[in-house]
């Protein structure tokens, strides 16, 4: 079993599962990923990367939705 951890997703504390992936994430939070852009501790992450990365204590999450518009 693995201990929980605590992040900031969007500027709170949360806390996930210890071996919880950033993909995991964001499917937690019902995200169409093709309209979300995540920031990772400041960093623009590629969707590619989302399940690769398990998350870390302290990891600040920034989950920002894409709008087009004209």
């Amino acid at each position: 079993m693995t201990s929980a951890i605590s992040i900031f997703v969007n500027g709170r504390a949360q806390q996930v599962g210890g071996s919880e992936t950033l993909g995991g994430l964001a499917k937690s939070f019902q995200l169409d990923a093709k309209r979300v852009l995540v920031e990772l501790n400041g960093q623009t992450l590629l969707r590619d990367e989302w399940p690769q990365y398990t998350l870390q204590h302290g990891d600040r999450v920034e989950f920002i939705r894409v709008v087009a518009g004209g």
